[in-house]
């Protein structure tokens, strides 16, 4: 049982950053309400493909809570019927959540792969807590804390139907994205505790792996506000190309950028440390994907913002904060000797 244990905490893991992975690319393709309800999109567990399966036929077999655009409006189906030869209001109750009525194929699937990949990391999450409690080597402290785990996944699943019934709210998207970095938090302590508490002599005092996870915290947070300005910026003005509107941007971007100067200096000072250490392969790591997020984030700031950077800005700051994470776990700072 322990071996399915620690197996469950580093699917748990994968599954956790694939949700992070696929909400990256709904966040970039615009599809955060291409399923305008919860937990079903329009009101089916498979989304439809067609705008016709959408449209209101006549002696179709229609279930309750089935949902349909008419006159731009969304309408479910209030009982388990066959439709007559014309619309009937009597049949239907208008959907009241939000007015949001358009219907988008790529968008729908988008979404419908996030909201999928996110059940199965629920589902990954609910058999560690139940293969933790079926263990008998794991202790009390950490049965508590997979049970916590499972309970905050609850909580996220809830954020995430209130994004989509707030039309995707810029304060509760953030809420929903850092949820998702502490959730990964817990499974990488669940992680390493289950590793038997691996821990390596290192000259780095805490609190400067503490910043590095704080910072990249603080980068995340405000970096969907800064993708959020754009949104809002290029669809309500049309402004193009979107360099020519940063020239006006709020101060929280260049905030944001310059950061990411202070989160880089720290990467190559913890690549420094570590490179003679048993924990120089996460030191790597992280120079890497600091420098990745770098990257990316000088691509959108001065390319216009190409397909796909925005995607992966997201991810390997998730990424970068899972490595300091484990620095800050693993890395038991001790005083150099002098020889």
């Amino acid at each position: 049982m322990d071996k399915f244990y620690k197996k469950s905490i580093g699917a748990s893991l994968v599954l956790v950053y694939l949700v992070i992975v696929a909400g990256a690319l709904v966040r970039m393709t615009g599809s955060g309400m291409g399923c305008p309800d919860w937990p079903k999109c329009f009101g089916y567990y498979i989304p439809p493909t067609e705008i016709s399966e959408l449209q209101f036929q006549e002696n179709r077999q229609y279930e309750s809570g089935q949902v349909i655009i008419v006159d731009e409006k969304l309408f479910v189906a209030a009982k388990d019927f066959t439709s007559s030869a014309s619309f009937r209001e009597s049949d239907w109750k208008p959907y009241t959540k939000h007015d949001y009525a358009i219907f988008n194929p790529v968008h729908t699937w988008i979404e419908y792969l996030n909201r999928l990949l996110g059940a199965l990391a629920g589902l990954a999450v609910l058999l560690m807590t139940v293969y933790s409690f079926l263990s008998k080597t794991t202790v009390l402290k950490d049965k508590l804390l997979t049970f916590a785990t499972l309970l905050l996944m609850g909580f996220q699943a809830w954020i995430g139907a209130t994004v989509v019934y707030s039309v995707l709210n810029p304060i509760k998207i953030t809420v929903h994205m850092l949820v998702a970095l502490l959730i990964v938090g817990m499974l990488f302590t669940l992680y390493y505790r289950a590793q038997e508490k691996r821990s390596f002599a290192v000259s780095i005092p805490h609190w400067i792996t503490a910043t590095a996870l704080f910072l990249t915290l603080v980068q995340i947070a405000m970096g969907t506000q800064v993708r959020q300005f754009v949104d809002e910026q290029v669809k309500g003005l049309g402004i193009e190309p979107v360099s020519q509107m940063l020239e006006n941007a709020p101060s929280i971007i260049y905030i944001h950028r310059s950061f990411s100067i202070v989160v880089f200096a720290l990467a190559v000072y913890l690549f420094v440390k570590l490179r003679h250490t048993e924990l120089r392969k996460l030191g790597n790591i992280q120079l890497f994907v600091v420098s990745a997020e770098v990257a990316t984030g000088i691509l959108m700031y001065y390319v216009d913002f190409p397909f796909g950077t925005q995607t992966l800005h997201l991810v390997f700051a998730a990424l970068l904060f899972g490595c300091y994470y484990l620095i800050t776990l693993r890395a038991k700072a001790v005083t150099p000797t002098i020889s």
